[in-house]
Protein backbone atom coordinates (compact mmCIF):
# COMPACT_ATOMS: atom_id res chain seq x y z
CA UNK A 1 0.00 0.00 0.00
CA UNK A 2 1.40 3.15 -0.86
CA UNK A 3 0.50 6.62 1.38
CA UNK A 4 1.20 9.80 0.64
CA UNK A 5 1.56 12.61 3.28
CA UNK A 6 1.74 16.65 3.43
CA UNK A 7 5.08 15.73 2.85
CA UNK A 8 4.60 14.25 -0.28
CA UNK A 9 1.85 16.60 -1.70
CA UNK A 10 3.34 20.44 -3.29
CA UNK A 11 0.87 23.08 -3.57
CA UNK A 12 2.55 24.29 -6.50
CA UNK A 13 1.07 21.96 -8.79
CA UNK A 14 -1.93 23.92 -8.43
CA UNK A 15 -0.19 27.76 -7.72
CA UNK A 16 -1.24 29.88 -10.97
CA UNK A 17 -4.44 27.49 -11.70
CA UNK A 18 -7.47 28.24 -11.71
CA UNK A 19 -10.36 25.40 -10.19
CA UNK A 20 -13.89 25.51 -10.56
CA UNK A 21 -16.41 23.16 -7.82
CA UNK A 22 -18.90 22.28 -9.31
CA UNK A 23 -21.95 21.73 -6.83
CA UNK A 24 -22.12 23.20 -3.48
CA UNK A 25 -23.41 20.42 -1.30
CA UNK A 26 -22.07 18.41 1.62
CA UNK A 27 -18.81 17.92 -0.52
CA UNK A 28 -18.91 20.62 -2.82
CA UNK A 29 -18.66 23.56 0.30
CA UNK A 30 -15.90 21.56 2.22
CA UNK A 31 -13.75 21.61 -0.73
CA UNK A 32 -14.57 24.95 -2.02
CA UNK A 33 -13.49 26.67 1.16
CA UNK A 34 -10.68 24.25 2.24
CA UNK A 35 -8.96 25.09 -1.53
CA UNK A 36 -9.51 29.21 -0.77
CA UNK A 37 -8.50 28.65 2.08
CA UNK A 38 -4.98 27.17 1.31
CA UNK A 39 -4.76 29.81 -1.16
CA UNK A 40 -6.29 28.29 -4.58
CA UNK A 41 -8.27 30.55 -7.19
CA UNK A 42 -11.81 29.46 -6.83
CA UNK A 43 -15.23 29.76 -8.59
CA UNK A 44 -18.32 27.67 -7.35
CA UNK A 45 -20.89 26.69 -10.38
CA UNK A 46 -24.46 25.56 -9.61
CA UNK A 47 -27.39 25.72 -12.15
CA UNK A 48 -29.80 28.94 -12.19
CA UNK A 49 -32.57 28.98 -9.31
CA UNK A 50 -30.23 26.40 -6.88
CA UNK A 51 -30.46 27.16 -3.25
CA UNK A 52 -27.23 26.95 -2.77
CA UNK A 53 -26.03 30.30 -5.17
CA UNK A 54 -27.15 32.53 -2.37
CA UNK A 55 -24.70 30.86 0.17
CA UNK A 56 -22.06 30.53 -1.68
CA UNK A 57 -22.06 34.35 -2.69
CA UNK A 58 -22.75 35.12 0.51
CA UNK A 59 -19.01 33.60 1.33
CA UNK A 60 -17.26 35.34 -0.74
CA UNK A 61 -17.41 33.10 -3.66
CA UNK A 62 -17.84 33.71 -7.35
CA UNK A 63 -20.51 31.49 -8.48
CA UNK A 64 -21.44 31.09 -12.32
CA UNK A 65 -22.64 28.49 -14.72
CA UNK A 66 -21.48 24.98 -15.61
CA UNK A 67 -20.16 25.98 -19.04
CA UNK A 68 -18.37 29.08 -18.07
CA UNK A 69 -16.86 27.62 -15.15
CA UNK A 70 -15.75 24.44 -16.97
CA UNK A 71 -14.24 27.23 -19.71
CA UNK A 72 -12.39 29.31 -17.29
CA UNK A 73 -10.94 26.78 -14.65
CA UNK A 74 -7.88 24.71 -15.52
CA UNK A 75 -8.68 22.09 -13.10
CA UNK A 76 -12.69 21.23 -12.53
CA UNK A 77 -14.03 19.29 -9.25
CA UNK A 78 -16.92 17.06 -9.64
CA UNK A 79 -18.88 17.73 -6.35
CA UNK A 80 -22.31 16.81 -7.80
CA UNK A 81 -24.53 13.48 -7.46
CA UNK A 82 -23.54 10.70 -9.00
CA UNK A 83 -27.05 10.52 -10.91
CA UNK A 84 -26.48 14.54 -12.15
CA UNK A 85 -22.91 13.71 -13.82
CA UNK A 86 -23.82 12.99 -17.20
CA UNK A 87 -26.20 15.74 -17.59
CA UNK A 88 -23.60 18.34 -15.79
CA UNK A 89 -20.82 16.90 -18.44
CA UNK A 90 -23.31 17.63 -21.31
CA UNK A 91 -22.91 21.07 -20.39
CA UNK A 92 -19.08 21.22 -20.94
CA UNK A 93 -16.59 21.81 -23.03
CA UNK A 94 -13.06 20.21 -22.21
CA UNK A 95 -10.64 21.56 -23.71
CA UNK A 96 -6.95 19.68 -23.91
CA UNK A 97 -4.72 20.64 -21.52
CA UNK A 98 -7.42 20.51 -18.02
CA UNK A 99 -7.66 18.43 -15.49
CA UNK A 100 -10.98 16.78 -14.17
CA UNK A 101 -11.27 15.49 -10.01
CA UNK A 102 -13.88 13.47 -9.76
CA UNK A 103 -14.44 12.60 -5.72
CA UNK A 104 -15.96 9.40 -6.51
CA UNK A 105 -15.43 7.08 -9.57
CA UNK A 106 -19.26 6.06 -9.96
CA UNK A 107 -20.12 7.70 -13.29
CA UNK A 108 -16.62 7.54 -14.67
CA UNK A 109 -16.29 3.98 -13.74
CA UNK A 110 -19.15 2.64 -14.73
CA UNK A 111 -19.05 4.56 -18.80
CA UNK A 112 -21.93 6.79 -17.81
CA UNK A 113 -19.67 10.12 -19.24
CA UNK A 114 -16.65 9.94 -21.37
CA UNK A 115 -13.72 12.56 -20.99
CA UNK A 116 -12.32 13.55 -24.36
CA UNK A 117 -8.81 12.67 -25.06
CA UNK A 118 -5.90 15.23 -23.87
CA UNK A 119 -7.76 16.09 -20.26
CA UNK A 120 -6.08 14.55 -16.96
CA UNK A 121 -8.29 12.61 -15.24
CA UNK A 122 -8.16 12.01 -11.37
CA UNK A 123 -9.85 10.97 -8.03
CA UNK A 124 -9.41 12.62 -4.60
CA UNK A 125 -11.82 10.49 -2.66
CA UNK A 126 -12.23 11.68 0.92
CA UNK A 127 -13.34 8.91 3.52
CA UNK A 128 -16.20 10.89 4.95
CA UNK A 129 -18.87 13.65 4.67
CA UNK A 130 -18.16 16.89 3.69
CA UNK A 131 -19.10 18.69 7.02
CA UNK A 132 -16.34 16.82 8.82
CA UNK A 133 -13.82 17.50 6.76
CA UNK A 134 -14.55 21.03 6.61
CA UNK A 135 -14.20 21.05 10.46
CA UNK A 136 -11.32 19.38 10.68
CA UNK A 137 -9.58 21.30 8.14
CA UNK A 138 -10.16 23.97 9.95
CA UNK A 139 -8.63 22.54 13.27
CA UNK A 140 -5.55 21.84 11.23
CA UNK A 141 -6.44 18.11 10.76
CA UNK A 142 -8.05 15.85 7.99
CA UNK A 143 -8.83 12.62 7.42
CA UNK A 144 -7.72 10.19 4.84
CA UNK A 145 -8.78 9.99 1.09
CA UNK A 146 -8.10 7.48 -1.80
CA UNK A 147 -6.43 8.95 -5.01
CA UNK A 148 -6.17 7.87 -8.59
CA UNK A 149 -5.05 8.71 -12.32
CA UNK A 150 -7.25 7.68 -15.08
CA UNK A 151 -5.91 9.51 -17.56
CA UNK A 152 -2.39 11.19 -17.35
CA UNK A 153 -2.56 13.58 -20.41
CA UNK A 154 -0.27 15.99 -18.99
CA UNK A 155 2.49 14.11 -17.54
CA UNK A 156 1.34 15.87 -14.11
CA UNK A 157 -1.64 14.32 -13.06
CA UNK A 158 -0.06 12.28 -10.06
CA UNK A 159 1.11 15.55 -9.21
CA UNK A 160 -1.98 17.36 -9.80
CA UNK A 161 -4.15 15.05 -7.60
CA UNK A 162 -1.65 14.70 -4.76
CA UNK A 163 -1.39 18.66 -4.45
CA UNK A 164 -5.35 18.75 -4.43
CA UNK A 165 -5.33 16.41 -1.55
CA UNK A 166 -2.87 18.30 0.31
CA UNK A 167 -5.09 21.76 -0.59
CA UNK A 168 -8.46 20.18 0.53
CA UNK A 169 -6.80 18.54 3.95
CA UNK A 170 -6.54 14.93 3.51
CA UNK A 171 -2.83 14.65 3.06
CA UNK A 172 -2.24 15.17 6.71
CA UNK A 173 -4.00 11.76 7.35
CA UNK A 174 -2.81 10.17 4.53
CA UNK A 175 -3.56 9.42 0.76
CA UNK A 176 -4.07 6.09 -0.24
CA UNK A 177 -3.01 5.02 -3.61
CA UNK A 178 -6.05 3.22 -5.36
CA UNK A 179 -7.69 2.99 -8.85
CA UNK A 180 -11.21 3.74 -10.17
CA UNK A 181 -12.28 0.85 -10.04
CA UNK A 182 -11.49 -0.20 -6.52
CA UNK A 183 -12.31 3.22 -4.70
CA UNK A 184 -15.88 2.80 -6.47
CA UNK A 185 -16.86 -0.76 -5.99
CA UNK A 186 -15.48 -0.71 -2.06
CA UNK A 187 -17.40 2.23 -1.55
CA UNK A 188 -20.34 1.00 -3.02
CA UNK A 189 -20.12 -1.72 -1.38
CA UNK A 190 -19.24 -0.65 1.71
CA UNK A 191 -22.14 1.19 2.15
CA UNK A 192 -24.75 -2.04 0.90
CA UNK A 193 -23.69 -4.71 2.96
CA UNK A 194 -22.47 -2.61 6.14
CA UNK A 195 -22.93 0.79 6.64
CA UNK A 196 -26.12 2.12 5.11
CA UNK A 197 -27.84 -1.01 3.99
CA UNK A 198 -26.71 -4.28 6.45
CA UNK A 199 -26.27 -2.38 9.75
CA UNK A 200 -29.72 -0.89 9.62
CA UNK A 201 -31.74 -3.92 9.01
CA UNK A 202 -29.61 -5.93 11.89
CA UNK A 203 -30.47 -2.69 13.59
CA UNK A 204 -34.21 -3.03 12.81
CA UNK A 205 -34.28 -6.42 13.03
CA UNK A 206 -32.76 -6.54 16.56
CA UNK A 207 -35.71 -3.92 17.72
CA UNK A 208 -38.79 -6.08 16.25
CA UNK A 209 -37.35 -9.30 18.04
CA UNK A 210 -37.43 -7.67 21.34
CA UNK A 211 -40.87 -5.65 20.43
CA UNK A 212 -42.49 -8.70 19.01
CA UNK A 213 -41.39 -10.47 22.50
CA UNK A 214 -42.93 -8.13 24.84
CA UNK A 215 -40.37 -5.47 25.68
CA UNK A 216 -40.78 -2.01 25.98
CA UNK A 217 -40.11 -0.19 22.72
CA UNK A 218 -38.54 2.12 24.46
CA UNK A 219 -36.14 -0.28 26.04
CA UNK A 220 -35.69 -1.88 22.48
CA UNK A 221 -34.72 1.08 21.32
CA UNK A 222 -32.33 1.82 23.92
CA UNK A 223 -30.46 -1.47 23.83
CA UNK A 224 -31.00 -1.90 19.92
CA UNK A 225 -30.11 1.33 18.31
CA UNK A 226 -29.01 4.45 20.75
CA UNK A 227 -26.04 2.20 22.20
CA UNK A 228 -24.99 1.55 18.38
CA UNK A 229 -22.72 4.91 18.38
CA UNK A 230 -21.27 4.19 21.72
CA UNK A 231 -19.89 1.20 20.14
CA UNK A 232 -19.12 2.01 16.90
CA UNK A 233 -17.34 5.15 18.32
CA UNK A 234 -14.94 2.95 20.66
CA UNK A 235 -14.22 0.34 17.69
CA UNK A 236 -13.24 3.87 15.68
CA UNK A 237 -10.78 4.53 18.31
CA UNK A 238 -9.22 1.52 18.55
CA UNK A 239 -10.61 -1.12 17.44
CA UNK A 240 -12.44 -4.40 18.28
CA UNK A 241 -9.89 -5.36 20.28
CA UNK A 242 -10.45 -1.54 22.14
CA UNK A 243 -14.28 -2.22 22.12
CA UNK A 244 -13.92 -5.64 23.56
CA UNK A 245 -11.47 -4.40 26.58
CA UNK A 246 -14.52 -1.61 27.00
CA UNK A 247 -17.03 -3.02 27.47
CA UNK A 248 -18.30 -5.82 29.98
CA UNK A 249 -16.92 -9.49 30.46
CA UNK A 250 -20.84 -10.42 29.70
CA UNK A 251 -20.95 -8.61 26.71
CA UNK A 252 -17.78 -9.62 25.32
CA UNK A 253 -18.63 -13.76 25.65
CA UNK A 254 -22.32 -12.99 25.07
CA UNK A 255 -20.85 -11.39 21.97
CA UNK A 256 -18.00 -13.90 20.78
CA UNK A 257 -21.19 -16.46 21.35
CA UNK A 258 -23.93 -14.95 19.95
CA UNK A 259 -22.32 -12.75 16.66
CA UNK A 260 -20.94 -15.43 14.20
CA UNK A 261 -25.69 -16.97 14.57
CA UNK A 262 -26.57 -13.50 13.40
CA UNK A 263 -24.00 -13.05 10.73
CA UNK A 264 -22.53 -15.97 9.33
CA UNK A 265 -21.78 -18.19 6.32
CA UNK A 266 -25.48 -17.00 4.74
CA UNK A 267 -25.01 -13.57 5.43
CA UNK A 268 -21.28 -13.60 3.86
CA UNK A 269 -23.20 -15.54 0.52
CA UNK A 270 -25.26 -12.76 0.66
CA UNK A 271 -22.39 -10.20 0.48
CA UNK A 272 -20.33 -11.86 -2.22
CA UNK A 273 -23.89 -11.44 -4.44
CA UNK A 274 -24.11 -7.80 -3.15
CA UNK A 275 -20.42 -7.70 -4.41
CA UNK A 276 -21.37 -9.61 -7.83
CA UNK A 277 -23.99 -6.97 -8.55
CA UNK A 278 -21.60 -4.03 -7.68
CA UNK A 279 -18.55 -5.38 -10.02
CA UNK A 280 -20.68 -5.92 -12.93
CA UNK A 281 -22.43 -2.69 -13.11
CA UNK A 282 -26.02 -4.21 -12.11
CA UNK A 283 -26.41 -2.28 -9.56
CA UNK A 284 -25.15 0.97 -11.16
CA UNK A 285 -27.81 0.46 -14.30
CA UNK A 286 -30.91 -0.31 -11.33
CA UNK A 287 -29.78 3.04 -9.59
CA UNK A 288 -29.76 5.00 -12.78
CA UNK A 289 -33.35 3.65 -14.18
CA UNK A 290 -34.65 4.16 -10.90
CA UNK A 291 -33.39 7.80 -11.15
CA UNK A 292 -34.53 8.49 -14.55
CA UNK A 293 -38.05 7.56 -13.81
CA UNK A 294 -38.23 10.21 -10.71
CA UNK A 295 -37.08 7.69 -7.73
CA UNK A 296 -40.63 6.52 -7.04
CA UNK A 297 -39.66 3.11 -5.48
CA UNK A 298 -37.04 5.14 -4.00
CA UNK A 299 -39.79 7.62 -2.28
CA UNK A 300 -41.88 4.42 -1.43
CA UNK A 301 -39.35 3.31 0.81
CA UNK A 302 -38.04 6.44 2.53
CA UNK A 303 -41.88 6.85 3.45
CA UNK A 304 -42.08 3.18 4.46
CA UNK A 305 -39.07 3.61 6.68
CA UNK A 306 -39.90 7.22 8.61
CA UNK A 307 -43.19 5.74 10.08
CA UNK A 308 -41.66 2.70 11.24
CA UNK A 309 -42.40 1.94 14.92
CA UNK A 310 -38.19 2.00 15.84
CA UNK A 311 -38.12 5.71 14.22
CA UNK A 312 -41.47 7.09 15.90
CA UNK A 313 -39.73 5.91 19.63
CA UNK A 314 -36.66 7.41 18.61
CA UNK A 315 -37.89 10.48 17.87
CA UNK A 316 -39.94 10.86 21.23
CA UNK A 317 -36.89 9.86 23.08
CA UNK A 318 -34.85 12.54 21.35
CA UNK A 319 -37.29 15.41 22.31
CA UNK A 320 -36.27 14.54 25.70
CA UNK A 321 -32.00 14.51 25.23
CA UNK A 322 -31.29 18.18 25.03
CA UNK A 323 -27.83 16.76 24.12
CA UNK A 324 -29.01 15.59 20.54
CA UNK A 325 -29.93 17.79 18.22
CA UNK A 326 -32.67 15.81 16.27
CA UNK A 327 -32.62 16.31 12.56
Amino acid sequence: MQVYYDRDADLKHLSGKKVAVLGYGSQGHAHANNLRDSGVDVCVALYEGSASRAKAKGLGFEVSTVAHAASWADVIVLAVPDTRTPDVFEQMQLLPGKAVVFLHGFAYHYGFISVPSGVDVVLVSPAGPGPVLRSLFEKGSGFASLYAVAEDASGSAKAIALAYARAVGCAKAGVIESTFEEETETDLFGEQAVLCGGLPELIKAGFDTLVEAGYQPEVAFFECVHQVKLITDLIYEGGLTWMRKSISGTAEWGGFESGPKIVGDASKDAMKAVLAEVQSGEFAKKWMSEFEKGGPELQRRRELEANLLMEEIGRKLRARMPFIADK
